[in-house]
């Protein structure tokens, strides 16, 4: 039988929001995965600025399109936290990271549920 056990994003302050400073590849950290297991990762993201922005989202890498969960999505404006991941399992120490095409405009929340 699976275990389950959450977490917050590895990128986070105690499960702050995090901001997505990075403009281009290689994006802001957001989460890094665990050697053990599989983790289950659940990202939103919100814009907290006045004009649209948008996302993109690397997998592990910086290809493209390899690497791209999401890329170059519009977030809208002032936005509440839009789902982005939604369960995606990934393992083995990958990097999950972003950046937007205007600084600081998005943030990231979510968790991540280890699976062992």
């Amino acid at each position: 039988m699976a275990v389950y056990s959450g977490s917050v994003l590895s990128g986070s302050t105690n499960g702050r929001p995090i901001p997505v400073v990075a403009v281009a590849t290689p994006g802001t950290t957001i989460h890094t995965t665990g050697a053990a297991g599989y983790e289950e990762l659940f990202l939103f993201a919100s814009n907290v600025t006045a004009v649209a922005a948008t996302l993109t989202v690397e997998f592990g890498d910086v290809g493209d399109p390899d690497d791209h969960l999401v890329k170059a999505y519009s977030i809208p404006a002032n936005s509440p936290p839009v789902p982005i991941a939604v369960g995606q399992r990934l393992s083995g120490g990958v990097a999950v990271k972003a950046f937007s095409g205007t600084a600081s405009a998005i943030n990231i929340t979510g968790w991540a549920n280890l699976v062992r």
